[in-house]
């Protein structure tokens, strides 16, 4: 990696932001003031339909700090993050949406606590803006990723904060095909910390995630990182096969002492039912991990990179 020149570096993926560009813009030059120029923004244009490639070439000419790097298709926002860091110079970067409901203003306050012997500084929303449906299941989410991954993440926690470049280094290294930065960052430890930031109100277009796309990323997540669901199917399996055999003992008792005289229709097509269904689940989760290990031995890129301007 080149040396890095920077203070600061912040990483910004775009996807359907483009009716909120122009103040984004606006409110981080006046956020990052403090840094006399020693700063970069990086813009990653995941493919979005609203084309806010062409409305960030108009910049780019004029603001040699803004950097922006198009994706050949939509990869998706962690794909999105994870090439802004690539790409970053800075001793620290910050990560964060660019819908503004991660407020820019939010910054040099990051940037003092993180400098207070930090490696991560995260942003606790405590007030979120959003749906009452959506924060149940994110919270929902969080808890069950949490369990399965083996690490701590907060609900109220997203990917705004600021990271050290050791810590950026460090997430880079990881070599897992899919991709998820609350968990990555969260999992390569280094010293934490946390402040309460103010959520922003999403006052333009809507979120990409749909309830179908969060359940296909917590999914990924699960079986990416974590093998505990395959270590919870295998114990189950176990516990079902111990019941089975101590259930076949007490009714072959009953057999012998003459208390069944009648066999039972309806719990022998209970029991195939159970059984079956729970066969076809376990070889169907087993199915997603070696799909899996195939994607990643695979080794295709995480991401191709279009266009890049600034760099």
């Amino acid at each position: 990696m080149e040396k890095n020149t920077l203070k600061l570096s912040v990483v910004i993926p775009l996807y359907n932001c483009i009716d909120s560009l122009d103040e984004l813009i606006e409110r981080l030059l006046k956020s990052l003031k403090f840094l006399n120029n020693e700063y970069e923004i990086i813009f990653i244009d995941d493919d979005s339909p609203q084309k806010e490639w062409l409305k960030l070439k108009s910049l780019f000419s004029n603001y040699k700090l803004i950097k922006g790097i198009k994706f050949s298709r939509n990869f998706g926002q962690h794909a999105a993050i994870f090439s802004g860091i690539e790409h970053s110079k800075g001793e620290y970067v910050v990560v964060m949406d660019g819908d503004l409901q991660d407020r820019p203003e939010e910054i040099p306050v990051f940037y003092k606590k993180i400098n207070e012997g930090f490696d991560i500084v995260l942003g606790k929303r405590i007030s979120r803006q959003d749906s009452f449906i959506k924060k149940l299941f994110s919270k929902i989410f969080y808890k069950i990723i949490s369990f399965l991954t083996d690490t701590k993440i907060d609900y109220t926690v997203a990917n705004y904060g600021i990271y050290s470049r050791k810590a950026i280094n460090a997430v880079l290294q990881l070599g897992d095909r899919y991709l998820f930065f609350p968990v990555m960052i969260s999992w390569v430890g280094f010293k934490k910390s946390s402040i309460e930031i103010k959520h922003g109100k999403r006052t333009t277009g809507k979120s990409s995630y749909n309830f179908s796309s969060l359940l296909n990323l917590a999914i990924n997540i699960i079986i990416s990182f974590s093998d505990k669901l395959i270590k919870i199917i295998a114990f189950l399996g176990f516990f079902i096969t111990v019941i089975s055999i101590a259930s076949s003992f007490y009714l072959v008792f009953q057999y012998v002492n003459g208390t069944i005289t009648v066999p039972g229709y309806a719990s022998l097509i209970i029991s195939i039912s159970l059984f079956s269904g729970l066969i076809i689940s376990i070889i169907g989760f087993v199915g997603l991990y070696i799909g899996r290990i195939l994607n990643q031995v695979n080794s295709r890129p995480r991401f191709i990179v279009d266009k890049k301007i600034n760099f």
